[in-house]
This record gives structure tokens, C-alpha cells and sequence, in this order.
């Protein structure tokens, strides 16, 4: 047996507390600096990257029958990684064969084993942050704090937080029961964690580790094996993760087969095979409403854990620093070229304008203004490529282009090749304003008033789901008005950010990351609900000696 649990107490310990007061805390330096990971650590994740380019890549005693991986940088090359490949029936029939022994494990072993296997994807960040940035065309620095560091934060939550779940009960029990002058009813009690089965996680193509460590960690913790599906353009990230499990899993007596690597490529993909497959209970997944849609009619032997399609706005209402909104919402809009599921889409602005520190300004002024902040944020090439990175997906840029005929340009960017986003006023009743256009794109929408913008925004989240929003005003009683609005449509607000604070940002231990209360999604990263029913207690009793 390891000592993995002891070796890490401390750090879990610490992170359990941050669940309560949830404030700042990390284990996970994010800022990519020798003085912390070692010196030579950025070069040599550069070499262990490139090393693996073009070749097998090794996952020991991993099922597979072949070879597959299509993998090509948005950045240009192809990444030519051939993977493991195994039927979805081989991959059920080897996490089940890993489910007794998992189960059997106790708590301290496997949340030991989760939390030694986080301490060493830090250490492999700047290698996860090379895979991250040529599978999903973040800049360096954007992949490595969200490939590495913030998504072992979030796996760290997920641990913390099942932890606390099955420790939060006495595992034994003494229970006497008084008879009056009878002797007392004396029972003993043994409570016992049952897993709820296989798991299936489900990654996307644009935040491969930071969305499926939670899930994943989660899962593994409370017992249930994982099998590990990446999306087909991103699996590096993904394979690299599960071979440091693997590895941690058997130096801990735990089976390797706990968390497996389901790879495909786009056209032959096996998603669909897997998440229908009767062994599956749990399934957590990150994409599109619509596969979100068909995994709720066809998946209805698992469990859903769900981040969705949304529809994220901004309702400008008025600002006491007008230059500093308007910066902080060019980064905003601009960071990761907009592919990020927090990154605002609809910008609500009154139709005769708004008050700020500069006077009145009209809905144009207010547009101009903003035009004006994004194209001085990204003036500078190096600086440009540097916040923007490359599209994921050629979908992305396709849907971008077509969106521009759909209203009147203040901005062309991404639509004529142009680094951020395509700025475009449209009227509030325009149906392309009313569903998510994923990429570098921003609808400004003129409402009659401020109140009337904070009900559209509040009315289009509870009803095509968000994830994030945003206010700024400098009336209290309206501001009051629009978080109860926000809050009934179950989406987190932002109010007034300015600075180096931006609302696409989400912190571990602070923030729920979706709130699970509207159609952008059925489950929070990392609240009680999202692991207590990965398991479940069953109790032996017999009467005492």
C-alpha cells in the first residue's frame, strides 16, 4: 500500500477548508515562471512535446487492437500521435474487470492515488500546456494556466469535495436504544460505499483537461472506473493525463484498468456506441446542446453531468469609468478569440444611451468606444496572438463569416481573417441574437431602456441557458433589481468589472462554475450534488455480542 494519502493530507486537508470560506487558495502556481516549476522546466516540456509528435504513444497495458488519432494543430502541422484504439465493448469488459478491486479500495486509497496523480500533472504542466496549446489553439500562457494549473485546481475540487462526501458520515455505528427497565436494543452498524458503475467522460474540443478533471477525479475517487473519451481534435492533453493515472493507480495497488483512453477520429466516432452501452452509469459531458439533447434520450441508464450550448450577455446601463469598461470588456471578447463558454455574446446597451463619467453617450457612442478599446488591445501583433491564439475548429471561422451578413458591422475582425471579434448591432428580436454563435463574435442590441435590457438578458438565460453575466450600472436600486432577475434565471453575475478581472473567469474552491439551474447545463463544478450521487451507502447490521 502507498502513502500516497499521507504524503498529500495536508494539501487535502487545506482544500476542503477552501471548499467552506471559499476564497482564494491554490496548491497550482499559474504563472509559467522557472522560479517555480525549475528553470529548464519550459524548455524541457517543449522537447517532451515534440518527442512525441509523430509517434505511437505509450499507455502500458492498455487495451487496443489498433491505432488511431487525427490530431492537427490549429497552429498548422499535424500532430501525427497514433493512440491505443479499442472497441467500446473492450473498454467496458476492462473497467469492469477494474470495478471490484476499486470499489474494495478504501477512501483513503483512491483519494490518495487522485491527489499524487495531480501533484504530477503539475509538474507535467509545461508538457500539458504544449499539447493544450496544438489541440486547441490557446496561446502558451492561456494553455498552460487552463491545461494545467486551473484544471488541476478544479480535479483538486473534485477530490476535495468527494472527500468530504464520504467521510461526512460515521463509517461505524454502535446504536442502543433504551427498553425502560429492559435491557437496551443494542445494533452495530456498518455503512458501506457502493460506486455507481462505470463512468463516462466526455471531452471537448476547446478545454480538453480544465472541463473533464472535474468529472473524472470525481468519478475515480468515489470508486467508479473511468473511461476517458477526448474529443477526436484534442486528445493529447487527455492521453497524457490518463497515462500519469494509470501509472499512479498501479504503484498504489489499484487496477490501471480504473481509467482507460477511448480514442476515435472525426467521422468514425465512437461516442454515441460508448454512452448507450448498458455498463455506463455515469456520464459527464461538455459540448453542444444537441448531443447534450440526444444523450438524455438515448443515455437513460446514466446519470448526466452537463455543461451546454448558452447564450452569455453584457447589459450596459451605465458606468463610472467608462474607459476602464470598455478595456476590460475588449479582453473579454477577445481572450482565446472567444472560445471560451464564458465569454459574453449579446451586448445590451438603452437604445438613447447611458450616463458615464465622460457625460451622456449614445448607443453609437458606446459602440464606437468599445470598437476603439479592442483594436488598441490588439494593435500590437505579438500582443494579439498572444490573447486571441488560433480557432479550434474551421467551423468556428465558417459560422463567424456567415454571421456578418446578419447584422450591421461595427467591427469585421475574425470575419475577414482580423485578430478578435466580429462586432455586429442587431435588434433585439433577431433570432441570431437568440441562440449561441460560438466563436469571436458580439451581437450590440439596442433595448428601450435599462431595465427592459436586464429582463431580455435575464429572460434569454433562463430560457437558452448562460453561464456567466454581466452588469454594469451605477444605480443601486437597479442593480438590486437585476441580481434577483439574474438569479431567477439561474446564472452567475458580474457586476461593474474592470481591472485585471474578467467575467469569462472561474475560480476553483470560490466559484461555481454553472450554476445547474438553466438549459446551460444540469450540474455545478464542484458543488455537493456533483458527487454524492457518484455513490451511495449500504448498511449491514447485526445485533451486538
Amino acid at each position: 500500500m502507498s502513502d500516497f494519502f499521507d504524503r498529500h493530507r495536508p494539501t487535502l486537508l487545506s482544500a476542503v477548508a477552501a471548499l467552506a470560506r471559499r476564497e482564494y487558495w491554490t496548491p497550482y502556481p499559474e504563472v509559467p515562471t522557472g522560479k517555480v516549476y525549475g528553470e529548464t522546466a519550459r524548455a524541457e516540456g517543449e522537447v517532451a512535446f515534440a518527442a512525441l509528435t509523430g509517434q505511437d504513444f505509450d499507455l502500458p497495458g492498455h487495451p487496443g487492437t489498433s491505432r488511431a488519432g487525427a490530431e492537427v494543430s490549429p497552429f498548422g502541422p499535424r500532430l501525427g500521435i497514433r493512440y491505443p484504439a479499442a472497441t467500446p465493448d473492450a473498454l467496458i469488459a476492462a473497467a469492469a474487470a477494474a470495478a471490484p478491486a476499486l470499489a474494495a479500495a478504501s477512501p483513503e486509497a483512491r483519494v490518495g492515488a487522485c491527489l499524487e496523480a495531480l501533484a504530477r500533472l503539475n509538474r507535467q504542466s509545461f508538457l500539458i500546456a504544449h499539447a493544450t496549446m496544438h489541440t486547441t489553439g490557446q496561446a502558451f500562457a492561456m494553455a498552460f494556466q487552463a491545461g494545467g494549473p486551473h484544471a488541476q485546481d478544479r480535479g483538486l475540487e473534485a477530490v476535495a469535495m468527494a472527500w468530504a462526501e464520504m467521510t461526512r458520515f460515521a463509517a461505524r455505528a454502535r446504536w442502543e436504544k433504551p427498553q425502560g427497565k429492559a435491557a437496551p436494543i443494542v445494533v452495530e452498524k456498518t455503512w458501506t460505499l457502493r460506486p455507481a458503475g462505470i463512468a463516462l467522460t466526455i471531452g471537448c474540443n476547446t478545454f480538453p483537461t480544465w472541463n473533464s478533471y472535474p468529472g473524472l477525479f470525481a468519478s475515480l475517487a468515489t470508486g467508479n472506473p473511468v473511461i476517458v473519451k477526448p474529443h477526436p481534435r484534442a486528445i493529447l492533453p487527455l492521453a497524457l493525463s490518463v497515462r500519469v493515472l494509470r501509472a499512479v493507480l498501479a504503484e498504489a495497488g489499484l487496477p490501471a484498468d480504473a481509467v482507460l483512453l477511448a480514442v476515435d477520429e472525426p467521422g468514425a466516432e465512437i461516442t454515441k456506441a460508448l454512452a448507450t452501452l448498458p455498463e455506463v452509469k455515469l456520464i459527464d459531458y461538455t459540448g453542444s446542446s444537441a448531443f447534450g439533447a440526444w444523450l438524455r434520450d438515448n443515455a437513460r441508464q446514466a446519470q448526466l453531468f452537463t455543461e451546454e450550448t448558452g447564450v452569455n450577455s453584457i447589459v450596459i446601463a451605465a458606468t463610472g469609468d467608462l474607459d476602464g469598461m470598455c478595456a476590460n470588456l475588449a479582453f473579454a471578447l477577445s481572450l482565446y478569440s472567444g472560445q471560451m463558454c464564458t465569454t459574453p455574446q449579446n451586448i445590451y446597451i438603452p437604445a438613447g444611451g447611458i450616463e458615464t463619467d465622460r457625460g451622456h453617450k449614445s448607443f453609437d457612442e458606446v459602440a464606437a468606444a468599445l470598437v476603439a478599446a479592442i483594436d488598441a488591445l490588439l494593435a500590437d501583433p505579438a500582443r494579439a496572438e498572444s490573447i486571441c491564439g488560433a480557432l479550434a475548429n474551421p467551423a468556428t471561422r465558417a459560422r463567424v463569416e456567415a454571421a456578418a451578413a446578419r447584422g450591421r458591422v461595427l467591427r469585421q475582425g475574425a470575419a475577414k481573417g482580423e485578430p478578435g471579434p466580429l462586432l455586429l448591432a442587431v435588434s433585439a428580436d433577431d433570432p441570431v441574437a437568440g441562440e449561441e454563435c460560438f466563436g469571436p463574435v458580439a451581437f450590440l442590441i439596442a433595448a428601450s431602456d435599462a431595465d427592459a435590457a436586464i429582463g431580455q438578458a435575464a429572460g434569454l438565460a433562463a430560457a437558452k441557458g448562460a453561464i456567466t453575466a454581466a452588469l454594469y450600472d451605477t444605480d443601486a436600486a437597479r442593480i438590486a433589481r437585476a441580481e434577483a432577475a439574474f438569479a431567477g434565471a439561474g446564472v452567475n453575475l458580474s457586476i461593474n468589472l474592470t481591472g485585471n478581472i474578467y467575467v469569462n473567469q472561474s475560480a476553483a474552491f470560490s466559484d461555481f462554475h454553472v450554476t445547474g439551474a438553466n438549459p446551460a447545463g444540469n450540474a455545478s463544478l464542484t458543488d455537493t450534488a456533483f458527487v454524492a450521487t457518484r455513490f451511495r451507502r449500504v448498511m449491514s447490521r447485526r445485533m451486538a455480542a
